[in-house]
């Protein structure tokens, strides 16, 4: 069975981002097998306190419901605190974490003096050479310790990653990370790999910005098991999950956007995106798969493949997801947006403005043909002269627009634009606009004539 997490912070809204990782972790697992056993977990890395909410929990439950992208169970890693104390109390017994006694200060100074001498930035292990009688002194100082994870610098760290292909890491050219503050909170990098044990998470995709992350989770991933931490049945592959790392997104200008991180899920569902044009967009960009307007998710999961992706910057142009979202829109049945029109239009009455619509919510403004008033543009004597012809011979029936331009075009010889704008913008006030032939028919046989007569005078 393929199991995938998203484990975002509720630290913030889910930006597009967010919404790409998210859904390639969806597809992944619901492609599962052969069978579709697959499961898409949602785990909430909200162990920063300081900084966590819970209107931002609500909001990721929220956004991800929106885009259908519903977990099969949800975790959250304050309520697993427990667990992360077991594993870590092993790990220091193991001799795999150490306490160090630095401050921020003082490990930039460090950073700068290994610059200077043409040195990779990565920390000197100076607290691994601290006796225990320098260690009490500083705590005796009142200076508590944070704690790194002390990589095995003589095991060589490799994987097969899903999109970026064979990867080898040396260690001693990383830095041993920080696990835990000084206060005791956790960050990201133990308790994620603890959770992805217990929750035998099988496949981790997320961002190329990651991949050093990574490498170290594979130590860690190894120092648990050893240490007896996690299933004896752990469902991962080769004692870790496998991994892909997918090309971050760039704007049009070819660098990584600021935009891009404003762009949240809120913000797009109140521009009138819908859900399936975020996904269309999602699930193919950075693959050699056309992007296209795709509204049956059941096609996007049958096409998802890692082998597809590509190494290159994901380019997020917001004009191809308008794009995308005017097709979805003109695919969507009358049934699907019933409920977000605005009184009065009918089937026929989507049918007849859906080609002109770019997002849902500009319907009230297009109905507005249908229900008046239109503003009507000035007119030369000729055309007015038309169309006081007009009203005369319209006549009702199963196709009045048809019946109208043809007797029009019999007894006046007008053809083409001279034939069709005047009568278009008499009866709408537009230049363009939504079919006549649709159109007309909703307006009615009384207002239509009213229309043109108005135009006439």
């Amino acid at each position: 069975m393929i199991v995938t997490r998203f484990a975002p912070s509720p630290t913030g809204r889910l930006h597009v981002g967010n919404l790409r990782t998210a859904l390639h972790n969806w597809l992944l697992a619901r492609k599962g097998d052969d069978e579709g056993q697959g499961k898409f977990l949602l785990r909430i890395d909200d162990t920063d306190a300081e900084r966590s909410r819970e209107e931002y929990v609500t909001a990721i439950r929220e956004d991800l419901a929106w885009l259908g992208l519903s977990p099969d169970a949800e975790f959250r890693q304050s309520q697993r605190l427990d667990l992360y104390e077991n594993a870590f109390a092993k790990l220091k017994d193991a001799g795999r974490v150490y306490p160090a006694y630095e401050t921020v200060q003082e490990l930039e100074l460090k950073r700068k003096i290994a610059l200077g001498r043409g040195l990779p930035p990565i920390y000197d292990r100076g607290a691994l050479s601290m006796s225990e009688e320098e260690r009490a002194a500083k705590e005796a100082e009142g200076i508590a310790p944070h704690w790194r994870f002390k990589l095995d610098h003589d095991e060589l760290i490799a994987w097969e990653d899903g999109v970026r292909g064979p990867q080898k890491f040396d260690p001693a050219q990383l830095s041993d990370p920080v696990i835990r503050r000084a206060d005791g909170s956790w960050l990201y990098m133990l308790p994620s790999v603890i959770d992805d044990m217990d929750m035998r998470v099988t496949d981790v995709l997320r961002g190329e910005d990651h991949v050093s992350n990574t490498a170290v989770q594979v130590q860690m991933f190894t120092a648990l098991h050893a240490a007896g931490v996690g299933p004896d049945h752990c469902a991962v592959i080769d004692s870790f999950p496998r991994f892909g790392h997918t090309a971050l997104l760039v704007g049009k200008e070819g660098k990584l956007s600021k935009r891009l991180g404003s762009l949240s899920c809120e913000a797009l569902r109140e521009q009138g995106i819908e859900p399936e044009a975020i996904l269309s967009l999602l699930a193919r960009l950075g693959t050699s798969q056309p992007v296209e307007p795709i509204a049956d998710r059941a096609a996007l999961i049958e096409g998802f493949d890692l082998e597809s992706f590509g190494r290159a910057p994901a380019k997020f142009d917001e004009a191809e997801l308008e794009r995308l979202n005017a097709a979805i829109v003109h695919q969507m049945d009358y049934a699907q947006v019933r409920d977000r029109l605005p009184e009065g239009i009918d089937e026929a009455g989507w049918h007849a403005i859906r080609p002109n619509l770019s997002h849902v919510g500009e319907a009230a403004e297009l109905w507005r043909l249908v229900t008046g008033p239109i503003e009507q543009p000035a007119f030369s004597d000729e055309d007015r002269a038309f169309l006081a012809e007009a009203a005369q011979v319209l006549t009702w029936g199963d196709n009045p627009w048809g019946a109208l331009t043809s007797t029009l075009k019999e007894r006046t010889g007008r053809k083409g634009k001279p034939l069709f704008l005047p009568l278009r913008q008499a009866l709408t006030g537009m230049d363009h606009g939504p079919d006549m032939g649709e159109l007309l028919p909703l307006i009615g046989e009384d207002e239509a004539r009213a229309r043109l007569e108005r135009a006439a005078r």
